[in-house]
């Protein structure tokens, strides 16, 4: 019988080595361009975080929760900061919070974009769409790999992990959120002089906000994910905790840092998720958008084509 192991063996492990050996070594202009504003934002986020008296911070905190989602998770965000702090890992957990906010400022410049240009053209959907779900099912600890020969190793590095692993879900519901959205509203638009930056910016991206938002929510659990994970390549944070508890049979230490993860996951996860809930509020603000541009709001390319148009359809009845 012809068994598995008689069969030739294609060292695809070294293909794959020497492969990133390459690209480390003659690509390397390229990936310290990438590094570079991760690095600053990163570096000036955590600044601004740790500046903050912790007062302050949680009352900022609670006024912003009270403000995007609710007074109970305003209360709950409030609570469990005095808790991160009274159970000691108030500065790990800031470095944590910098590591997030950062991710989003990237995820979003970038997913948001890419996902509105898949909506708009199904060739580069149908090129993004198996990339995204290599990405989407690719083990975390995958990306460490050749994050580590590409970067080194440290926060920054993470950082450039946590936004590789976090920015596809950001990208598919953004081009589904524009894909959801009424055919009868674009083409009511399109019959009113809408160009295609109007029908962008006042029709599609309001109707498609929720959506956005709710990738937006995905988008900043994989990050909470993620930033543990890159504690293995050095990165600092709540994560650090977790991995020097677990190196030092530390229980205690382990069960802080995981505790102070799961609260500020919760707090973020609860603020997003109010934020993807439509409201009637929000729904009234984009019809009167849209009336605005139906009635006095047009370009004046759409006002002078209409007139146009108007004026070569008198001229036989003036004949």
């Amino acid at each position: 019988m012809l068994d598995a192991d008689d069969l030739a063996i294609f060292p695809v492990d070294q293909w794959i080595a020497d492969a990133v050996q390459w690209v480390a070594l003659h690509l390397r202009p390229l990936f310290l361009a990438i590094k570079w504003p991760v690095e600053n934002l990163l570096s000036f986020n955590d600044y601004i975080l740790h500046e903050i008296p912790f007062p302050i911070f949680v009352v900022l905190v609670f006024l912003a929760a009270y403000r995007l989602a609710s007074i109970g998770i305003a209360v709950f965000s409030a609570i469990s900061l005095v808790v991160i702090a009274a159970i000691g890992v108030w500065t790990e957990a800031m470095t944590t919070l910098s590591l997030i906010t950062t991710a989003i400022v990237f995820c979003t410049s970038i997913g948001v974009p890419t996902g509105i240009w898949c909506a708009r053209n199904d060739k580069v959907w149908s090129v993004v769409r198996p990339v995204l779900d290599i990405m989407q099912t690719t083990p975390t600890f995958v990306y460490l790999v050749p994050v580590v020969m590409l970067f080194g190793v440290g926060t920054v590095p993470g950082e450039v992990a946590v936004v590789t692993a976090a920015a596809p879900p950001l990208i598919r519901f953004t081009n589904l959120g524009i894909r959801m959205v009424e055919q009868e509203m674009v083409e009511a638009g399109l019959a009113f002089g809408a160009d295609k930056r109007q029908l962008l910016w006042e029709i599609q991206l309001p109707l498609a906000i929720p959506t956005i938002l709710g990738g937006l929510n995905q988008t900043v659990l994989t990050a909470m994910v993620m930033s543990v994970v890159v504690a293995m390549i050095g990165a600092e944070g709540l994560g650090l905790v977790v991995l020097q508890g677990l190196g030092r049979l530390d229980v205690g230490r382990a069960a802080v840092g995981g505790i102070a993860i799961v609260l500020l996951a919760m707090m973020l996860d609860r603020i997003t998720q109010q934020l993807a809930q439509p409201t009637d509020r929000k729904r009234r603000s984009v019809l009167r958008h849209l009336f605005n541009l139906f009635k006095g709001e047009r370009s004046h390319e759409a006002i002078a084509t209409t007139a146009a148009n108007r004026t070569h359809s008198a001229e036989p009845l003036r004949r």
